[in-house]
């Protein structure tokens, strides 16, 4: 793949935002004087299919049946879109405020194949790299140096700045694509399911150790890292409650119960550090 780091740019907001008209704005691909609004038979709304964080929580990415759709969180508003023709995005994942994303086909209509991950260049409006796999897959997971791709029962670390493969992991059947990564530039852990049902893996790449956490007896449900990585917050499938992690050594540091409402909107947790403040 062609792909140079060097092509990671700060995304001018204003600048991509298409001027807005009083009548609501035309398809992305039709010309706006192509016909009167009244005339223009009337788009169903797209389907949300997966919604993401980017890594400082201050953006989420919205994947649709048509395209994908970039928003600020505080204040609430829209920042772009991109369509594609009723192509469907399945996944986006940003990084951090860049023009990069990762972007995996999905919906009725892909607009990629889902057993592939394109890297987009907002600023190209072009994918300048791919990554292809035998299987569909899961879930994406970016820092400025790596890039995450999780299938069923298989997780793919590669480089970011050629796209080389570092490491591949085994995992017990993880359809939900979980995976966590740090986002220190100085330290590099990764947590992802293990091989045993309730177990987390946890790669400390810096001192090369592997560390496996026994956090539940049922099935993992979900799990987020800290930005150092240093905490790891798990939920089970019963979801009755929080554990919080030490990764270096696996010690349980803190249990909060009775926060099922928690994974409800999101499906994953972002910042284990409100945890305290929720109980």
């Amino acid at each position: 793949p062609n792909f140079l780091p060097d092509q990671s740019q700060p995304l001018d907001f204003d600048s991509l935002m298409p001027p807005q008209p009083e009548s609501p704005p035309p398809h992305h691909h039709h010309s706006p004087d192509a016909s009167p609004p009244e005339s223009s038979p009337s788009l169903p709304p797209p389907s949300l299919l997966y919604l993401s964080f980017n890594q400082d929580q201050a953006c989420f990415a919205a994947a649709a049946d048509s395209g994908f759709r970039i928003y600020n969180c505080d204040p609430f508003r829209e920042l772009f879109r991109r369509d594609f023709d009723g192509g469907g995005i399945g996944h986006v994942e940003m990084l951090f405020l860049c023009n990069i994303f990762a972007l995996v086909g999905g919906g009725p209509n892909p607009q990629y194949p889902p057993n592939k991950v394109m890297i987009w260049d907002d600023h190209q409006g072009r994918c300048i790299g791919e990554l292809s796999f035998r299987a569909a897959v899961r879930g994406v997971r970016l820092r400025r140096d790596r890039i995450i791709v999780v299938v069923e029962q298989k997780i793919f670390v590669y480089n970011f700045a050629d796209l080389k493969l570092v490491q591949q992991i085994e995992t017990v059947p993880n359809p939900k694509g979980l995976c966590a990564v740090s986002q220190l530039s100085d330290s590099l852990v990764l947590a992802c399911p293990g091989l045993h049902k309730g177990q987390i893996r946890v790669e400390h790449y810096a001192q090369k150790k592997t560390k496996f956490i026994s956090a539940h007896d049922s099935r993992i449900a979900c799990f987020a890292l800290t930005l150092d990585g240093q905490l790891i917050a798990t939920a089970s499938t019963k979801g009755t409650l929080i554990r919080i992690f030490d990764t270096d050594h696996g010690t349980l540091l803190q249990e909060v119960c009775n926060l099922t409402l928690v994974f409800v909107w999101f499906g994953n947790l972002n910042d284990v550090y409100n945890f305290k403040i929720i109980a």
